[in-house]
């Protein structure tokens, strides 16, 4: 016998890094497996060195209620005037150097009405300067820095974490209420609305998902199944299983120093709702 922790996974935005690097941040369209017993770990107040080999033994589903709709944030920075404070001068003897002749024929203040162009941004390649032994950037002039981020504004899932014993689920459920650590969907800045740990049944993910209705918004209580609208689930499967395709998401190891996912398998498939689903009783 086998038994599946449901986990609501909503907030106005999420983001589930896939392959972000530096200053491109993507989202898939959906939770990672790697993501959630992330999420779950730090609940339980592990740190990010401690094992996870426990929680990554769980078969993890996820079932799209609400997909989202797909938010880009752009970011620029640097490279444009800035006035020049004291300590610009007084720790790079460089830029000294180059107003040097604008604040020595200026009247008035000495400070606050001296620029420099295409200075102003984030340091890069800092190290001790040579002549004063103060650490300066290797770049006295800066290009812009341009970011980009994706998120899923309004996006609801429906976890299921499958597991033999019950034990496990329970201690999971209770510190999803009651975390050790701050919780986020992905991302800091992407806080979880609501109540995450939703029940416990017997069963497989599978039938999990088909006897749960979809979850509730704000705007529908009782969701869009009178519509039958059937949401697309995905369910970890055995390697090489019929239908199944891989993904890299199997987290090994969450320490920074060595940070390690392996692949695992799973299908995708529209859920039925049945007529006679469970209906929601949670905290919006």
């Amino acid at each position: 016998m086998t038994h599946v922790l449901l986990v609501r996974l909503a907030a106005p935005l999420q983001s589930w890094g896939v392959a972000s690097r530096f200053s491109y941040r993507d989202t898939h369209s959906r939770p990672t497996k790697s993501a959630v017993i992330g999420l779950c770990a730090a609940a339980l107040g592990r740190d990010r060195t401690d094992s996870v080999e426990d929680l990554a033994q769980l078969v993890f589903g996820v079932r799209a209620d609400q997909p989202g709709t797909p938010v880009r944030d752009y970011h620029s920075v640097g490279a444009g005037k800035y006035p020049l404070r004291p300590r610009d001068v007084i720790t790079d003897h460089r830029r000294a150097t180059a107003v040097a002749k604008s604040m020595e024929t200026a009247d008035g203040p000495s400070f606050g009405h001296h620029e420099l162009a295409g200075w102003y941004g984030a340091p890069k390649k800092i190290a001790a300067d040579p002549v004063s032994g103060t650490l300066v950037s290797g770049e006295l002039s800066r290009a812009a820095m341009i970011t980009e981020r994706w998120y899923l504004s309004d996006a609801a899932f429906l976890v299921g974490l499958q597991h033999d014993q019950l034990a496990p689920l329970q201690e999971i459920a209770h510190a999803l209420e009651h975390p050790k650590q701050l919780l986020w969907l992905g991302r800091k800045n992407c806080p979880p609305s609501g109540t995450l740990a939703a029940g416990i049944v017997t069963g497989t993910i599978a039938e999990a998902f088909a006897g749960t209705r979809l979850l509730p918004t704000p705007e529908a209580l009782e969701g869009p199944d009178a519509a039958g609208r059937r949401p697309w689930a995905w369910v970890q499967a055995p390697p090489g299983g019929r239908g199944a395709s891989p993904i890299n998401d199997q987290p090994i190891s969450f320490d920074p120093a060595r940070r390690t996912h392996a692949t695992r398998w799973e299908t995708r498939t529209r859920v039925t709702i049945a007529p006679t689903a469970t209906k929601w009783d949670i905290i919006l």
